[in-house]
């Protein structure tokens, strides 16, 4: 199922489709919508997660990377409640 994502790129809000199929992860499909080639800090990431338990580390470094690309916020859209009320 597609969701839509929200996020802000160099003070531009934007909006993206997006699926887990695709990508793992939300900031992969903005980094790959915005032309953003990010493989070293996916590799970076994986090494991070290699020698930590502390998932605050992984989820520090993900933040201060994608701020340093330009982006700003960057979260998935309210699921859309369809069907609720039919019988």
């Amino acid at each position: 199922m597609a969701r839509t994502i929200l996020y802000t790129y160099k003070e531009e809000e934007k909006e993206l489709t997006f699926s887990y199929q695709e990508y793992h992860s939300i900031q992969e499909a903005v980094a790959a919508a915005e032309g953003i080639d990010i493989t070293a800090y996916l590799k970076m990431e994986q090494q991070i997660e290699a020698v930590t338990r502390d998932k605050k580390a992984v989820r520090d470094y993900r933040d201060n990377h994608f701020r340093k690309l330009g982006f700003g916020r960057i979260t998935l859209a309210q699921k859309e409640n369809r069907g609720v009320g039919k019988k």
